[in-house]
């Protein structure tokens, strides 16, 4: 059962085709994973967002984070603010 239908724009972007998504649809993200199913319906999977990933390793091979820091972050990524939706100028 599909609770929300919307129709919406194709467009080429380069080499490449892209897809308007209507502001109900929203993604937190920049990245997802498409995938065609068995009925020929393109599918999107939001990937997670994994930002500063690759400097808290970094960090960490340097001796410069601990469990306490970790732990930290990952409080403030649990409560921190969803993105504030804006009008478009």
């Amino acid at each position: 059962m599909v609770s929300n239908v919307s129709i919406t724009r194709v467009f080429n972007n380069g080499n490449s085709q892209a897809v308007r998504i209507p502001a109900e649809f929203r993604l937190n993200t920049d990245r997802v994973q498409i995938s065609r199913n068995e009925q020929g319906d393109l599918v999107i999977h939001p990937i997670p967002v994994e930002r500063g990933q690759a400097l808290l390793l970094a960090l960490q091979a340097l001796g410069e984070v601990d469990g306490k820091f970790i732990a930290a972050l990952e409080a403030e990524r649990e409560n921190s603010q969803p993105m504030q939706d804006r009008e478009a100028l």
